[in-house]
């Protein structure tokens, strides 16, 4: 049966050209994402759970949109401001407007970036959208294997770690279940960072008793995204304070996506999403 958009468009799927080892029985994170993005490669059962996911907060298709705009300001900060000129991308996802490479190149054409993702899908699109060249290229891996992404011959290739990186883990730790480590994994891949590079993150939260409301729906969506996905932390502000480690914080810190240096005019719809989707900048001093 044929897979559409919601405009009608083909989807990859419509096309014939779908990739070997995807699974379109099963919700992937990024094909969900996507949705979330305006996307067409998802399938039924991801737009099912992102409608799911709807239900329980209203906001999730916006805190995906605000999400994206934050990656947008964090790479222009660390190229623009603090000329940063190769960046690591873990858990990219599948691309959309606006994605890392885009930003960087528009102040350094020769700014370099690597794109790290798991899903089979993100592989076959980021080579078939990136020009072949040697500033951008997109491998797959697993995040929960952190030493198999700086081993991999193409990061060692693009990526000169005696030199400031940017890296960014942007809704990819709260997708790590605790036995999985997600703290080590952040150390791991920010061990062989210098002086003057970059650690970003974004992660869904659970405010506690300091906003109840948005406490309670951040543990049924919690429960929505394992029962369906798999996976999902609402992790606290500590928690996710943590995965920053000895970096020292860009103004201003770890706070809900929309107040990262967005421009007044700025507002968001879901005011729960103030409590429950945060992110922030830190630099290797």
């Amino acid at each position: 049966m044929s897979e559409r958009g919601e405009d009608g468009n083909e989807t990859m799927r419509d096309r014939g050209r779908l990739p070997a080892g995807i699974d379109t029985t099963k919700p992937s994170i990024a094909r969900v994402y996507d949705w979330f993005l305006g996307g067409k490669d998802n399938f039924a059962v991801d737009r099912q759970v992102a409608e799911a996911a709807l239900k329980v907060s209203p906001g999730a298709q916006e805190a995906g949109r605000q999400n994206r705009a934050f990656l947008q300001r964090v790479v222009h900060h660390m190229a623009a401001e603090a000329g940063v000129r190769q960046f690591i991308d873990i858990g990219s996802g599948l691309p959309s407007q606006g994605n890392v490479h885009q930003v960087a190149q528009e102040i350094d054409p020769a700014a370099k970036v690597v794109y790290v993702d798991n899903d089979p899908m993100v592989l076959v699109h980021g080579r078939a959208l990136l020009a072949p060249g040697d500033t951008t290229t997109v491998i797959q891996a697993d995040a929960r294997d952190p030493r198999s992404i700086l081993e991999d011959e193409r990061v060692k290739d693009f990526i000169d770690f005696d030199e400031p990186v940017g890296l960014l883990m942007l809704s990819i730790l709260h997708h790590l279940h605790d036995d999985e480590d997600p703290a080590g994994v952040a150390a791991t891949l920010r061990a062989p960072l210098t002086s003057g590079s970059f650690v970003a993150v974004s992660h869904f939260c659970n405010p506690g008793d300091a906003h109840p409301v948005a406490s309670q729906q951040a543990t049924t969506a919690e429960k929505l995204f394992n029962d369906n996905l798999g996976t999902g932390r609402w992790r606290t502000m500590d928690e996710i304070t943590g995965y920053f480690g000895d970096f020292e914080p860009v103004e201003p810190g770890l706070v809900p996506l929309p107040e990262w240096r967005a421009e007044p005019s700025i507002s968001v719809k879901n005011a729960l999403l103030y409590h429950t989707y945060y992110g922030g900048l830190a630099r290797k001093p």
